[in-house]
């Protein structure tokens, strides 16, 4: 089914995406934000747990990768860099406004998987809580302040459109 196609390659994409997000913001917090690099780290390794997930069903069932994957790739760690250049509230700005764009694409995901692809479902379903984890602590430990409303704007847009894209490619 081309749809459950469209949704691993858009969730193995989002996933390397992620992976180059942490990474950029890890190499800053190791110089400038030691205090919160474990957290990073963590949050890194589930990032890598996820696009696993996703690479094994993209090949066990021959399907090939987003053509836009380096495009994640570029954006996540632009992005990622960008957040930690500005500071630590930042990173968690960044991390709230994407996890929550996430969640609200997965439940569509399994709302519709839950339907058509029970295994896909179960693998969509198996990385929900990180991201709802991640959500959290962003929205705890992120500053809503007016001043980092466009930043939580601005990483909102980019996720959606990256999306967007990624279904089309």
């Amino acid at each position: 089914m081309k749809e459950v196609e469209r949704i691993l390659r858009v969730n193995h994409a989002g996933e390397y995406g992620a992976i180059n997000i942490y990474k950029a913001q890890l190499f800053v917090a190791r110089m400038f934000y030691k205090d919160i690099a474990s957290q990073l780290e963590e949050m890194l390794v589930h990032e890598k747990v996820h696009f696993n997930t996703f690479n094994n069903l993209l090949i066990s069932r021959s399907i090939r990768r987003c053509y836009a994957i380096h495009f994640w790739a570029f954006g996540g760690f632009s992005l990622g860099l960008f957040t930690a250049i500005i500071g630590r509230n930042a990173i968690w700005v960044c991390t709230n406004s994407i996890e929550s764009t996430v969640l609200h694409h997965l439940e569509w995901q399994l709302d519709f998987l839950s339907k058509n692809d029970i295994e896909v479902h179960a693998a969509v379903l198996s990385i929900k809580a990180d991201e709802e984890a991640h959500q959290e602590f962003g929205q705890t430990n992120g500053n809503s302040s007016l001043v980092y409303k466009p930043i939580f704007y601005i990483v909102r847009r980019a996720t959606e459109f990256a999306i967007w894209v990624s279904t089309k490619l």
